[in-house]
């Protein structure tokens, strides 16, 4: 019902077969969903006849938008990743938007949410001989990424090196770097027993071993760093 609702305010005209069709169910079921939607308060308008389209006011749902605490976290972190870059375009209003999301959180959230933004940097703009060879890393490979990050767990990767040799790595996920467009993780590599840098887009494959590890201090990342994007 919650993507219906989403869908109906988006698009501009939708009908019930067309509906029905889109998510794999009946038109009866359809219909009854609507049904009870209206009945919780949603204005949803339909016209008349066998064919007629359904549509949900345009103006419903302004600052009622309930985010899963996940999703409140990605967009707080992509809030405070857009203002330390600094544009001027269209954030005239994020700091509002922040402040709204973390009042949201209880203390303890919010504690939380500011030690994954301390570990969230943000370094100089890539090269233009970088920025010519990057990718975007395959959905599973963020998707580990994001999870092994944010609960510190040891994830296992395969890791396409710049010279295109190709290694089997288990690493810890401690730090994220963003030289845009380009993401780099800072993490502890057991294969070489020290702090490495990847490049996220390098990555081929991710998987969690779910084991968890404490974080070290940014300190102990500095050297690799000035490797910029060599994880040898």
């Amino acid at each position: 019902m919650d993507l219906l609702a989403v869908q109906l305010k988006q698009e501009e005209r939708c009908t019930i077969k067309g509906l029905a069709r889109q998510h794999g169910v009946s038109e009866r079921t359809i219909a009854r969903d609507l049904s009870l939607m209206r009945d919780r308060g949603l204005p949803i308008d339909a016209d008349r006849g066998r064919g007629g389209g359904v549509r949900l006011d345009p103006h419903w749902g302004v600052g009622r938008v309930n985010l899963s605490y996940p999703e409140a976290v990605d967009l707080l972190i992509s809030i405070e990743v857009a203002e330390k870059m600094g544009s001027p375009m269209f954030l005239a209003n994020l700091g509002s938007v922040r402040r709204h999301l973390v009042a949201s959180f209880s203390p303890r959230k919010r504690a939380e949410v500011n030690r994954l933004k301390s570990r969230i940097l943000i370094g100089v703009t890539a090269s233009t001989y970088v920025q010519a060879g990057v990718t975007s890393p395959p959905k599973r490979v963020v998707q580990a990424l994001h999870q092994g990050f944010i609960d510190l767990e040891t994830l296992a990767i395969r890791y396409a090196r710049e010279d295109g040799e190709i290694s089997d790595r288990e690493i810890e996920p401690h730090y994220l770097m963003l030289k845009y467009p380009v993401w780099y993780v800072l993490a502890f590599d057991h294969l070489r027993a020290e702090p490495r840098t990847f490049r996220c887009d390098r990555i081929l494959s991710a998987s969690r071993t779910g084991t968890r590890f404490r974080l070290l201090p940014k300190r102990e990342f500095r050297k690799s760093l000035h490797a910029d994007d060599l994880a040898p």
